[in-house]
């Protein structure tokens, strides 16, 4: 009975932890590294096809996004969730698949330029269906006998639709033991969705620490503030552009705007215009309206209640096509843009910073954490200039954060779920915070909550059974470049291919015994196939 942390290990993006319970294999969220990489992530230390299930915990990439590698890889296990998250992870990966092939299209283009051969996807549309086809949906607060030594619950962390925080239980030899994911926990009033919910015991927690370090700010109400900031902007004759993620940021947007225009908060401009430029968002926001009720709050299903939609108003215009983005930027009428993606790493958001960073009348306005070393980070932390496809670009429009709108819960949120267990967990594991955040995390939960708390680097490998650390590596920085990019991008597709080379051996192993005609066959398709790439 064992615990191998893997992924977000001193470090916000990239989860996946595993976990070992009498011979089977089960990984905790399969997230992907998103920005840049701190410390070197550890290989599982057994095959994917070896993984017998994944639990995840809700549905945003840096916790899902690698699922479809997994498939590529040869699990074929089954993953739970709750419905909500396989609902969003059936747009959301299929969306990370269009952009994996779409980049390695692009990268493909340059490679040839230079005589190199083509550069191979992470993972394809394929691998995506393929990992939503073994999604297995449980709703919150069923207690799930998933194997022999294993049962789930998910309990509502109150981060994003459908997000949840996992209850384990876990025997093994005659031991059981009880073991809590926190998820990301949700920041408490914030619109759609409930405040997260109190566990009340396990032995073992693993708890993330993003806002470990500091407070937000007190009682801020979101709603005045977005208002004042629309209000001067188009007073200017201005933009608002507005990076948010597709999946939650953006539909809090929407409910925020909805109120506005329905109290007709900005008189001179009643009708300002909004487009959300993001076909990702367009879709995510029919899985909200679509989803069961009671996993809205309260002030959500009340606006519901009276027929009324609470993601939509007059004057929300969705930009679906390419050309539809595009042509937003040539029109002069002031408006609002809500687009993608939240840290301006990717999408359609970036070509809105290319038209808009530039005039002195417009606003960036953020309503979402910035990673550092994301584009958004260093908008925010004031960088006279920025690089955007390939063009040095003057930062002048008026940058802001909006206050209030965070997903996650700040230090006192996160301490006071911790406080709600009414007795103390053996050992706590600090995960999903930059590095010095972590450390300090722990740091706290030991000297304020007499905790033993331990925020362990990738590689970390714990006897949940004896109770005891078997492995506590250091964690190794990395020193990414972007031209790094694509090299990296390579190791894994061979990482890949190793995989299926051991998936073959398997498949060898497993036929001794078999008609002598079936092992010739076999045998002539891969002496051929290796005679063919030894030429």
């Amino acid at each position: 009975m064992k615990i191998c942390f893997l992924g977000a290990a001193n470090e916000v993006t990239g989860s996946r932890t595993l976990l070992e319970v009498g011979g089977k294999y089960a990984l905790v969220d399969c997230g992907m590294e998103q920005g840049p990489d701190v410390f070197e992530n550890k290989l599982p230390p057994v095959r994917a096809g070896e993984i017998d299930y994944v639990f995840l915990t809700h549905a945003h990439i840096d916790h899902s996004g690698n699922l479809p590698l997994l498939y590529r890889q040869g699990f074929r296990g089954k993953i739970y969730a709750t419905p909500e998250t396989c609902n969003l992870c059936e747009i959301l990966l299929r969306d990370s698949a269009h952009i994996q092939m779409m980049e390695a299209a692009e990268q493909t283009k340059k490679a040839k330029r230079r005589g190199e051969g083509p550069v191979l996807p992470l993972f394809d549309m394929a691998d995506a269906e393929g990992a939503l086809s073994l999604m297995v949906p449980y709703k919150y607060g069923r207690r799930v006998r998933v194997d022999e030594g294993i049962e789930l619950r998910f309990t509502d962390i109150g981060h994003l639709l459908g997000s949840a925080a996992i209850e384990l239980w876990l025997r093994e030899g005659g031991i059981e033991k009880k073991i809590v994911f926190s998820g990301d926990i949700g920041n408490t009033n914030q619109p759609i969705i409930k405040d997260p919910q109190k566990i009340k015991e396990t032995d073992y927690l693993v708890v993330e620490s993003t806002y470990g370090d500091r407070l937000h700010e007190a009682g801020e109400d979101p709603i005045p503030a977005l208002t004042e900031a629309i209000s001067r902007t188009m007073k200017r004759g201005g933009n608002v552009i507005i990076p948010a993620f597709s999946v939650g940021r953006t539909q809090e947007m929407l409910y925020f705007i909805r109120e506005i225009k329905e109290k007709r908060l900005i008189p001179d401009y009643p009708d300002f215009p909004v487009y959300v430029d993001s076909p990702l968002a367009s879709e995510a926001t029919a899985v909200f309206l679509q989803c069961d009720p009671d996993c809205f709050d309260q002030s959500t299903r009340d606006i519901m209640l009276r027929g009324q939609n609470p993601l939509y108003f007059e004057g929300l215009k969705l930009s679906v096509t390419t050309e539809e983005s595009k042509g937003l930027n040539l029109d002069p009428t002031p408006k609002v843009i809500v687009s993608a993606s939240g840290m301006c790493d990717a999408g359609r958001v970036r070509h809105h910073l290319k038209h808009n960073l530039w005039r002195p009348e417009c606003l960036i306005l953020f309503v979402g954490y910035q990673a550092n070393g994301s584009l958004g980070r260093i908008i925010l932390d004031g960088a006279p200039s920025v690089r955007l496809f390939g063009e040095q670009v003057r930062v002048r429009a008026e940058i802001a954060r909006l206050q209030g709108t965070s997903g996650h819960a700040d230090q006192t949120g996160l301490l006071d779920w911790i406080d709600g267990y009414e007795s103390k967990p053996a050992q706590v594991f600090v995960n999903h915070g930059e590095h010095e955040v972590c450390q300090f995390f722990a740091g706290l939960l030991a000297q304020t909550r007499g905790l033993s708390a331990y925020a362990p680097y990738s590689g970390t490998f714990y006897d949940l059974a004896l109770g005891e650390f078997i492995e506590m590596p250091s964690g190794i920085p990395v020193q990414k470049k972007a031209r790094d990019i694509i090299k990296t991008r390579n190791q894994q597709v061979h990482q890949n291919l190793l995989e299926a080379v051991r998936e073959l051996q398997t498949v060898a192993e497993g036929m001794r015994g078999m008609a002598n005609k079936d092992l010739a066959k076999l045998t002539d398709q891969v002496l051929n196939l290796t005679r063919k790439w030894q030429k």
